[in-house]
Parts: structure tokens; sequence; C-alpha cells
């Protein structure tokens, strides 16, 4: 049976309950946060803690641990959990009020919960095949750089894009295309790897950090910039990236084929380097 984390103890997740007073139920009010597992080690756990910290300071939340603190209860989470490979799912709400009420109560302290579930990655797929998106309309609100639980848009656009028989929407805001509806976007053309820049319109990905970082590293030429709505089916390859989903190759857009189709050589690059780097986390060498 899986074990959770809840306000200072571990429990059957089955076991864990919070009021239907919480703000999280009633308003949605609050953040989480997803961290790969990779050989029992937590995959970037500084950059997730940062982002962490971000969210709840851009949602005016006290951050109720600190990173030590998060740290030792992560690990022990996952050493409570059965797989090597794991992703944690972390949710801070406001907490519960006694009344309901959009002001922020006073006196009342956050919501911590945490769970571990088996991380599975269809790798073979993906390689092999590619997968299939859409465009749709950004219907979310301004500050999409906070990992805030409110993602009813996110699930709306995402279930268009699976009622379309496809893996994800790329969603385009005033032209431009900003990111999937739970993932990051790159695209190539002429050689040169490009994602749109950090801004409130998107979510900082740790996994898309990560790609950039190993491009630096390995002489491929890369660049943060806006990416026009009219560009992406002229892209060579396009790429979505998630902490759970690692970099996959998109080979179709609105029924359009994406290069020749298939997943691009740059992709056929990254994706070694970006496994090499997993494996090295799992040894221990990297973090």
């Amino acid at each position: 049976m899986s074990t959770a984390w809840l306000n200072g103890r571990f429990l059957p997740l089955a076991d864990a309950h919070v009021s239907v007073l919480d703000r999280g139920f009633l308003f949605g009010d609050g953040i989480y946060e997803v961290i790969p597992v990779y050989g029992g080690r937590l995959f970037r756990l500084s950059q997730h803690l940062k982002r962490l910290r971000n969210s709840l300071d851009g949602v005016r939340i006290s951050n109720p641990m600190s990173d030590s603190e998060w740290e030792a209860m992560l690990n022990e989470l996952v050493a409570r959990n059965e797989g090597s490979d794991q992703a944690v799912y972390l949710q801070v709400t406001r907490g519960a009020a006694p009344k309901r009420d959009h002001a922020f109560p006073t006196g009342v302290q956050p919501t911590v919960f945490g769970m571990s579930n088996a991380l599975t990655v269809n790798r073979d797929a993906a390689a092999e095949q590619g997968v299939r998106a859409i465009t749709l309309d950004d219907i979310r609100w301004s500050l999409c750089n906070l990992k805030a639980i409110t993602l009813l848009p996110n699930v709306m656009l995402r279930q268009q894009a699976i009622e379309a028989d496809t893996a994800e929407a790329i969603l385009i805001n005033n032209g431009k295309a900003i990111e999937g509806a739970a993932s990051n976007l790159f695209i190539v053309k002429n050689g040169l790897l490009i994602t749109p820049p950090n801004s409130n319109c998107l979510l900082p990905g740790v996994t898309r950090d990560l790609v950039i970082e190993l491009a630096a590293n390995n002489s491929i030429p890369y660049r943060e910039t806006d990416i026009p709505a009219d560009d992406l089916l002229q892209a060579d390859e396009i790429w979505l990236t998630s902490s759970t989903r690692e970099i996959s190759p998109v080979i179709q857009l609105d029924n359009t084929a994406i290069g020749d189709g298939k997943p691009g050589p740059l992709w056929n690059k990254m994706i070694v380097l970006y496994r090499d780097y997993t494996d090295a986390v799992r040894r221990g060498e990297a973090e």
C-alpha cells in the first residue's frame, strides 16, 4: 500500500483525508510540485524546491518547511514507497478555515500533502513513433509561471487533445506558441534549438532547463526567444518536455507532418544526452 505524508506524519494513502473546508477544495487555493526519482534519488531537488518557493511566494502562502526539512521528508517518503523510479507529488494549500470566504483567513496553517507513485515513461514508443499534437488557444490565467492547483483550463485543453486522438495541446497566446497544456515546448529550425523565454505566460520547467543546460554543454546551438505560431508547421522538429514525459518528439501537428514525420536527428542526439544524465542520477553522479 502506498504511503503518503499529510500535515506532519506518514500514513497509508487510503487514510489521508482533508477537511471539506480546505481552501484547496473550495477555491483551488494552493500550489503543487512534481519531482521525478531515479534509482531512489530525487531529480534536481534544489531546482524543484526553488520553484516550490516561488509558487508559494506568488500566491502568498508561507513555506511550511525549510529546504532541509523538505529534503528529509521527501527522502523518507521515497524510501517508504516501492520502486527505484518514482514520481513524487507535493501539494500545499492555504489550509482549512472555519467558513468559506474569498479573503485570506488568519490563524490558519497550510495543508501539506505528499504522495509517490511509480514513474513510468514509455520510452520505446516515444523513440520509435513520436506523438501527435494539436494547437489550441490559451485560455489560462495570466500567472502561468506559478504552479497552482487551479488546473481546470489545463484539464479542458488536455481533454480536447485526447478527444482529437492526440497526446498534447500546444497553446497559442497572442499569436505565439507558448507551451503544452502540461509540458514545455521546443522547436528545431535549421539546426537551432528554440524555446520560449521564461515569463508569466509559461511554467519554468525543470526538465526544460536541463535540456538547455545539456545543449550548452554539448555545443548544440540554442536560443530562448518567442516562437510565432506560424513557425510551428515550418519547424524541422518539435519537442515537448516535462518531468514525467521527459522529451517527446512531435511528429504530427494539426494533422500535418513535422519534418519527415519521424523523430528528428537533434532529438535523437538530445534524448541520449538526457538519458545519460538520468542514469548518472541513478548512480549518484548527478543531482
